[in-house]
């Protein structure tokens, strides 16, 4: 039997690693967040950030459908606010698949979203030591077209790159501007060699779209928002 963890479905992928703050306001998740806080320290502050596949984060129609794999967040800091809202910073930790979810119960009750999941290794093997250095040359490319497009900074300093693989993967997945479906193709990549494989090809097509346009991409997921949940 796998893990039980609350669900936070978002209109974005959230990566190991990647900071995710977020606005909570609507009944169910500060019930979560509420449910995070309330155990001593030293009990892991852990919930699930799965995409939404269809639907909205709130509304009548919120959630219609949600994607099978997330990654979790780690609680790193909390500012409640008198009127119940809360003001969160989160990290990505690891990923994971959706067994089953639970039917939470009315959304105006508190009621939040609950699934068994079954978190994901992550391993390093020869295709992905291979595309290492090949997704790195692609990245500073990509950069370079972005930075002449926006007049911002030109690639990153390579010195200031992780050195893992896997790390690598997942940074670039995070900055890469894609639309959702590819984002989530990227966290759902079944090893780091695969994931480094389709980083590789769409780095290549967005950065030959951005030189040849001069424009960004119409889905800028640089610097996401704060979440309003």
């Amino acid at each position: 039997m796998g893990e039980r963890i609350g669900l936070f479905p978002l209109e974005t992928v959230l990566y190991p690693g990647l900071v995710l703050p977020l606005h909570v306001f609507e009944p169910r998740y500060r019930a979560l967040v509420a449910d995070l806080v309330a155990p001593p320290e030293g009990v892991p502050r852990r919930f699930g950030v799965v995409a939404i596949r269809d639907g909205s984060e709130v509304g009548p129609g919120a959630a219609r459908s949600l994607y099978s794999v997330g990654c979790t967040a780690e609680l790193r800091s909390v500012t409640a606010h008198p009127d119940g809202r809360f003001d969160i910073v989160t990290n990505g930790a690891h990923r994971f698949r959706v067994i089953r979810i639970q039917d939470p119960g009315p959304a105006s009750a508190g009621g939040y979203l609950q699934a068994e999941i079954d978190q994901l290794a992550d391993v390093v093997d020869q295709e992905s030591l291979a595309l290492d250095p090949v997704v790195r040359a692609d990245f500073a490319a990509y950069q370079e077209a972005l930075a002449q497009a926006t007049g911002g900074p030109g690639a990153t300093d390579p010195s200031t790159l992780p050195t893992s693989p896997v790390i690598l993967s997942y940074l670039v997945s995070a900055a890469l501007v894609a639309t959702l479906p590819d984002k989530q193709r990227l966290l759902e990549a079944p090893g780091t060699g695969d994931r480094l494989h389709l980083a590789h090809r769409l780095l290549r097509v967005e950065t030959r779209l951005i030189t040849a346009t001069g424009t960004l991409p119409g889905v800028d997921l640089l610097h996401p928002a704060t979440s309003p949940n």
